[in-house]
């Protein structure tokens, strides 16, 4: 039984002499590639009230800065964190964002393999006019299951977005050439870029 976390952190984006910090996270279980909606956690994470937002970082921040200054730290969560991210594949929408908040403040841990569910979007569904998240779940008729799934929530929150990005990964997995290609092999392709006509 192949079991799959998506993650996706909300952060502060990065300002003059501070570092771009998590301040919400959001994770779905995904268990042989179908979500599993009653097997999620969600945290808003501890940012102080003296450092400010990147101020074109999107979100809910502005009016959340009291709750994040007491919420907890993100290595105080290390508990619950570990029971969800340890020996599980991981999977975000440019994987490279959550993967270094993790590293940044995890230095000692292994996290992955990890899927990118921008990568395999871009090879999944070409010519789409846009590959942000949002928009992508909204051309491939994805919004409606997600306000289903997240009722309460809306794009550039940690836990809608990671139930997009697992809502995509589903998508994806019910082509059989591609479930037939094995999440290991999937997990192997990288982002190709762009060709540049001179």
């Amino acid at each position: 039984m192949q079991e799959i976390v998506a993650i996706d952190f909300e952060s502060t984006g990065s300002s003059p002499g501070y570092s771009n910090t998590p301040w919400q996270i959001g994770m779905v279980l995904l268990r042989d590639g179908k979500i599993c909606p009653d097997e999620q956690f969600s945290s808003l994470l501890r940012v102080p009230e003296d450092q400010p937002f990147n101020p074109y970082t999107p979100g809910r921040w502005a009016g959340l800065r009291k709750e994040l200054a007491e919420a907890p730290a993100l290595p105080e969560l290390w508990p619950t964190l570990e029971k969800w991210l340890s020996g599980r594949m991981l999977l975000a929408h440019n994987v490279p964002v959550e993967r270094g908040l993790l590293r940044a403040i995890f230095p000692l841990h292994r996290f992955g393999p990890w899927l990118d569910s921008l990568v395999l979007a871009r090879m999944a569904f070409p010519g789409q006019v846009s590959y942000k998240l949002e928009d992508l779940c909204a051309n491939l008729g994805l919004s409606e299951t997600l306000s289903e799934l997240c009722s309460n929530t809306a794009p550039h929150d940690a836990l809608y977005d990671a139930m997009a990005c697992a809502s995509l990964l589903q998508l994806i997995l019910q082509e059989p050439s591609w479930r037939r290609a094995g999440l290991e092999q999937l997990s192997e392709l990288k982002a190709r870029r762009p060709r540049t006509t001179p």
